[in-house]
């Protein structure tokens, strides 16, 4: 099944109570919760904002805070970071969404494998605090779109063969922008989702928006009719594929954007 919805509120409402109606009244099944400037929700909200979720058919994700980074020279902003993605798995676990996406950090001076041995290394108490409150939730690690950040499909696939409580996120966009505007062709999507596969995936979160992109790749996000990149090219890809795929728009008319690939896909 394709699951389709905004990152954040729909631009027609106020609260995430009121988005998750609004996403079910147009048509719309999912939605990924904004925590990117903290998280300040209380648990017995998030608990009935799960429950009003379910009754309406939507599928909730959520996004941590930017303000990560598990690359950091400084421990303290590590053990910061650590603790944002522990609050955002807790409120996850509590309105029942199925991941946290994840800004993973930056390369701060390192090359990419120590990058990635770092992260993975500063994933753990995360990972243990899944372990230990029993939840479901995933850790996402987001595919990113500048070339200062941590987050090629190559990294990423090293830190979920380290933890099976980590997924990879996909942000075809991110990617596109990262390579200089590299998904034009269906097989160019087809090895991102090769990539994606490799991990023997149940379900795919993505991330689709048009997106302008400069030398050190991500500028800003475009509209899907943009065509940066084309999502007529990857539609028919994705109706063929087995496994469930979230596809959260990015764009900067959100939920508008979200019906345009619903109608692409015929969905």
């Amino acid at each position: 099944m394709i699951y389709l919805g905004p990152a954040g509120t729909p631009t027609s409402a106020k609260t995430t109570e009121e988005g998750i109606i609004e996403v079910a009244r147009i048509g719309l099944n999912a939605m990924e919760l904004e925590f990117v400037r903290g998280v300040n929700i209380k648990l017995d909200r998030a608990k009935k904002i799960g429950e009003l979720a379910k009754e309406k058919n939507v599928k909730l994700s959520c996004h941590a805070p930017y303000y990560i980074n598990l690359n950091s020279k400084d421990i303290e902003k590590i053990k910061a970071s650590q603790t944002r993605i522990k609050h955002t798995l807790d409120a996850a676990n509590a309105v029942g969404a199925y991941v946290v996406v994840v800004h993973a950090g930056f390369y701060s001076g390192k090359n990419s494998q120590e990058t990635t041995e770092a992260i993975i290394k500063n994933l753990s108490p995360c990972v243990e605090h899944i372990e230990k409150t029993g939840t479901d939730v995933k850790i996402g690690i987001e595919t990113m779109g500048k070339h200062a950040t941590f987050g090629t499909q190559d990294e990423i696939l090293q830190v979920c063969n380290a933890y099976k409580q980590v997924v990879q996120v996909v942000d075809f966009s991110h990617i596109h922008a990262r390579y200089g505007g590299s998904l034009k062709t269906g097989t160019d999507f087809e090895e991102v989702l090769s990539k994606f596969e490799k991990t023997n995936p149940k379900y795919l979160h993505s991330h689709f928006t048009g997106i302008k992109y400069g030398t050190k790749g991500e500028l800003h996000h475009l509209t899907i009719e943009s065509k940066e990149p084309d999502f007529e090219v990857l539609a028919p890809i994705l109706k063929k594929k087995k496994y469930d795929i979230t596809i959260i728009s990015e764009s900067p008319i959100l939920e508008q954007d979200s019906l345009v690939m619903k109608k692409i896909l015929g969905a």
